[in-house]
């Protein structure tokens, strides 16, 4: 678990997602049995739900991740938003509404970190997007709702207003920057949450209509990239109560490495990883912790 704190702002690190058949072998020690988001949670302090985005879970499995993220203090779930609510965008506020209290068990157990709703390159600064933010911002209201954008459009002054006059959290991106993809940011616009997304920068496949999940997040930043995001992530912590960085550049276990990376950087000392993990990506001996002997248990 990694937790900094700077003027009453705490850091949440951890991947999005869990459940990959690639994580195997660099990740899992192999074998059936191991509960993949418990051993996560020994590790990191919070973890992006990705499966919500394909379909909604059922509610005998939301109880069942707030049970098993309840036996680690402080690990926090954020949820993203499915994608007929964002890629469609398809408004249905009693839809909508249920999608979110499906998660109450999370929520109550006061470890949601946020809602995130993750919009395409094609989602672009208009005034039919505005007006369709600001009605799913209603049905938001009083929750903590991160909107993702990725088309350059929205690097105008008048974006920060808009998000901040609609409750709306920022999220800042590592994407490759292509024609007019949205640049590296660090912007704030609300004061509960703040979020940074890492994508990965596989220019050769990010807009390959034929290039699938695993090519297009096959990234591994080195400690240069990863470095500007140490910079960027400290001049937001102070500004929020809550800070999440959400690595998504998932294939063989890429997001894990860059998340432990940046946790070492940010707390300047070593974090506990597991063995396995280390034994695939031998530089992550640099950011070890030497004082904490890892046992790879589920």
């Amino acid at each position: 678990m990694v937790e900094t704190k700077s003027m009453r702002s705490t850091l949440y690190i951890g991947p999005a997602g869990w459940s990959y058949p690639d994580w195997e072998g660099p990740v899992y020690p192999p074998g059936a049995g191991i509960d993949r988001l418990r051993f996560i949670a020994r590790y990191f302090n919070c973890v992006e739900l990705n499966s919500s985005f394909y379909r909604t879970p059922s509610p005998k499995i939301v109880r069942s991740w707030a049970e098993r993220i309840g036996y680690f203090e402080h690990f926090h779930l954020t949820v993203k938003v499915l994608k007929k609510f964002t890629h469609l965008r398809e408004f249905d506020r009693d839809g909508l509404l249920e999608f979110i209290d499906r998660f109450a068990p999370i929520e109550d157990a006061g470890r949601l970190g946020a809602f995130l709703l993750q919009f395409p390159w094609s989602f672009r600064n208009d005034l039919s997007n505005l007006e369709y933010l600001q009605k799913v911002a209603e049905v938001f209201r009083g929750r903590p709702v991160v909107v993702e954008v990725r088309h350059g459009s929205w690097k105008i002054p008048e974006t920060e207003e808009f998000f901040r006059n609609n409750g709306l959290a920022f999220c800042n991106i590592d994407q490759p920057v292509i024609g007019d993809s949205i640049a590296p940011s660090n912007i704030v616009t609300r004061e509960d949450v703040g979020y940074i997304r890492l994508h990965g920068r596989n220019y050769d496949n990010w807009f390959k209509t034929d290039a699938g999940r695993d090519a297009r997040y096959d990234y591994l930043y080195d400690p240069e990239e990863l470095a500007a995001w140490k910079s960027r992530a400290i001049s937001m912590l102070g500004k929020v109560r809550n800070l999440f960085i959400i690595t998504n550049n998932h294939f063989q276990g890429q997001a894990l490495v860059n998340g432990f990376q940046l946790s070492s950087m940010i707390k300047g000392a070593g974090v506990k990883m597991p063995s396995s993990l280390v034994r695939s990506y031998p530089s992550l001996e640099d950011y070890l912790d030497r004082s904490v002997e890892d046992l790879d248990l589920s």
